[in-house]
């Protein structure tokens, strides 16, 4: 059945008038007054609805039985990520999405070719809030992964609070010693922070500042990666580790 996301309380029962988006979406597939649907508000669960009425402009939804599916991984990953130039970024987040990224954090660094600030940065912000919901439509999640509004490294990083206990920092570094294999075999307690560098990595100053505040440089292996690949990487690997499949 097709599923979308409404952010706004459902409750069985209820006729709900669905958002404009939605209703569009609708109409682009062609669906029809008593076609069943999945709706879902990224609180947890999803809902079983049936078209009540499909209009021009507007389409209305009877909410039937709530089910409390969740097919969110047993670790919670934030994807902090330089800010990488024309459609890499919209393919990187749908991506991470789909590999169970809880949280996205849109970076500028010195090497950065995207500039991002003021109503530009809003924009772009608003648009991969709408493609990560988008991404949980298709894949199955209940749960909308957050995007913080962009913002400069090293603001970033001053505002982090002390590492907590349990939890673990990675910015990903092609000098580092570390290995994959060195990570921990069970995700930790206290959620896992990945830093990513954008087109050029991060400068060797970036890195000393990150490793400062708590982060842990990590090397995948002798081949340098590219910014849309490496975290989609890591996050698949991840995922066969800790139990995210």
């Amino acid at each position: 059945m097709p599923r979308f996301f409404v952010d706004v309380s459902i409750e069985p029962g209820d006729v709900l008038t669905l958002p404009d988006e939605v209703a569009r979406h609708v109409q682009v597939l062609r669906l029809k007054a008593g076609d069943p649907i999945v709706l879902f508000n990224g609180r947890g669960g999803q809902y079983i609805a049936r078209l009540a009425e499909v209009g021009r402009r507007n389409a209305l939804a009877e909410i039937g039985e709530f089910s409390p599916i969740d097919l969110e991984p047993p670790y919670r990953i934030t994807l902090a990520q330089g800010v990488a130039g024309g459609d890499k970024m919209d393919w990187l987040i749908e991506k991470a999405v789909e590999l169970g990224a809880m949280r996205f954090v849109p970076l500028v660094t010195v090497r950065s070719v995207v500039r991002l600030t003021g109503e530009r940065a809003a924009r772009r912000q608003t648009h991969w809030q709408a493609l990560v919901a988008a991404a949980c439509e298709q894949c199955g999640r209940n749960r909308v992964p957050e995007v913080d509004a962009p913002g400069e490294l090293a603001q970033w990083l001053d505002g982090l609070p002390p590492a907590a206990p349990g939890e673990l920092r990675l910015v990903l570094s092609p000098r580092a010693c570390r290995s994959f294999d060195t990570l921990p075999s069970t995700a930790p307690n206290g959620g896992t922070t990945l830093l990513i560098g954008p087109e050029g990595g991060l400068s060797p100053e970036e890195e000393e500042a990150a490793i400062g505040h708590g982060f842990e440089a990590l090397a995948l292996g002798p081949r340098v990666l590219r910014t849309e690949t490496a975290g989609i990487a890591v996050l698949a690997a991840l995922a066969s580790r800790w139990g995210g499949w």
